[in-house]
């Protein structure tokens, strides 16, 4: 019954997207149609065929490995503090317990400069180019939006860099869909994060984090096609075109660079996790002192806390995607935490809420994991929205107008992503890893 309800919330996410669209009357049929297509067959064969999930559990170990290799540098820089709970250290010396700053944040410097390198020995260009010539070519969408999609998939704001030729000339649609899938997927830099804080509780989230990133990434395309269709003629319509990318003179140059901009990155993580959870937690405070009073007046046990306004509010989505009832809630009010405090602290208290054994399904989890595993909260949107239109300052009033649009279009993306895993997971799985 789960997967049912699951596969059929499929289309009620693409009918709400339809609801916002700017245009109701266009709707591009081969993008919906060969879009759910392909995440349907991707999840198929991940989830049911055998073979699909020996790639899935080789994937998760390759990236368990190397998250392995990415903590060498932390330990030796800050030591005790970099043990993980419950560890020791060669001299004995016993974990000092979770520390976000010195344990998993780090990890970005060591994965921002990993891809660097892949870019430098030309990996990941082939890679990325393989993803755009299949959206180019069974989706037909413009060659531009189908690379920056594709390099979304593993890296985040700097994808655009990959399509900087072609930004000024892009419709309104297409800046829609890479903003949206910009904002939907998740950098590999920080997918490591993601996976320090719940591979303790879910051993193959690592698979996991991959494959939400690539569904979400198609489930991208389709959403904003149908909140923002193509009502003109793109001029990369159907054509193949070639990354666009400042290659380093040498491999050593690759690295530094990759760390450098690793660095960047984690200051802003840092940055958006002291004001924004500062400032909510002002707004809480505020409302918690409104929400006693009614809460005495009318005789209601409402929690009166941005996260528990908003996951009121992504409730009804949690039931759709096929979360059990019992756990609807707390899984709403992760989405709708993502949406304020960031992905990072949706995760974290992901992974609180299974060790303590609040999730009562193993279902509850894979979805949540699925559902907020991208960029689509308000914070992301000012960095994607700003940081586009730093690269092509012309188009900054068109890029602002479809900004709303495509953060609605990248939740909706997320919640699809969840809806499709859903649709195809059963309890027992071998993809949970116990």
């Amino acid at each position: 019954m789960h997967n049912l309800i699951s596969f059929s919330g499929i289309f009620v996410i693409m009918a709400v997207a339809w609801m916002l669209s700017a245009d109701r009357k266009v709707v591009n049929w081969r993008v919906i149609l060969w879009g759910t297509l392909l995440q349907l067959v991707f999840a198929l064969f991940i989830f049911v065929v055998p073979a699909g999930s020996q790639v899935f559990l080789m994937v998760n170990e390759v990236v368990v490995r190397v998250l392995d290799s990415a903590t060498a540098g932390i330990r030796f820089l800050f030591g005790r503090l970099a043990l993980p709970p419950g560890t020791k250290n060669e001299a004995g010396e016993e974990s000092l317990g979770f520390i976000l700053a010195f344990q998993a944040l780090p990890t970005i410097i060591f994965f921002a400069s990993l891809m660097a390198a892949l870019y430098y020995m030309g990996v990941m260009p082939k890679i990325i180019r393989l993803f755009s010539i299949v959206f180019t070519k069974l989706m037909r969408i413009s060659g531009a939006e189908a690379l920056s999609v594709s390099s979304n998939i593993f890296v985040g704001v700097e994808a655009n860099m990959t399509v900087l030729p072609y930004l000024k000339t892009m419709s309104r649609s297409e800046i829609c869909t890479i903003l949206a899938a910009g904002m939907s997927t998740t950098a590999s830099s920080v997918l490591a994060l993601y996976v320090f804080l719940l591979q303790g509780r879910f051993p193959t989230i690592a698979g996991h984090l991959v494959s939400a990133s690539i569904i979400s990434a198609i489930a991208a395309i389709v959403i904003s096609k149908i909140i923002m269709p193509e009502t003109g003629q793109p001029i990369t319509l159907g054509v193949e075109i070639e990354p666009h990318y400042k290659k380093e003179s040498s491999l050593m140059e690759a690295v530094i660079n990759g760390a450098n901009e690793g660095v960047k990155m984690l200051v802003g993580v840092v940055a958006l996790l002291l004001a924004f959870l500062g400032i909510v937690a002002l707004c809480d405070l505020m409302l918690g002192a409104v929400g006693i009073k009614l809460n005495d007046l009318f005789g209601l046990h409402a929690d009166w806390s941005i996260k528990g306004i908003l996951g009121y509010l992504f409730y009804p989505f949690a039931l759709i995607i096929g979360v059990p009832p019992v756990d609807a809630l707390e899984v709403s009010k992760l989405i709708g935490e993502r949406a304020v405090l960031t992905e990072v602290k949706a995760y974290q208290d992901l992974a609180a809420l299974m060790s303590a054994g609040t999730l009562k399904h193993p279902r509850s989890a894979v979805l949540a994991a699925y559902a907020l595993c991208g960029f689509a909260h308000v914070a992301s949107l000012a960095i994607f929205v700003g940081g586009t239109a730093a690269l092509v300052p012309t188009r900054t009033k068109d890029i602002s107008a479809v900004g709303l649009r495509a953060l609605a279009a990248a939740t909706l993306a997320c919640l699809m992503t969840a809806a499709v895993a859903g649709t195809f997971f059963v309890e027992g799985s071998i993809l949970l890893g116990r």
